[in-house]
């Protein structure tokens, strides 16, 4: 997911700021985003509950 250097400024100061993993958020967004153009969302909602029980993934990586 591409952000500009403003908005992953914020974003990393909102993380901070709340205690939670940037990467995770990353991987939230990336998530929502992947299933916005698709015809329906069926299984948004239980591929977000899953990313938010699961492990953070390493700093730094790149969320698939």
């Amino acid at each position: 997911m591409k952000l500009s250097a403003e908005d992953q400024q914020l974003l990393d100061e909102l993380c901070m700021q709340n205690g939670v993993s940037h990467a995770k958020v990353l991987t939230l967004l990336q998530t929502v985003y992947d299933y916005e153009f698709k015809e329906r969302r069926t299984g948004v909602y239980e591929a977000l509950r899953e990313i938010l029980k699961s492990s953070p993934p390493a700093e730094g990586g790149q969320p698939s």
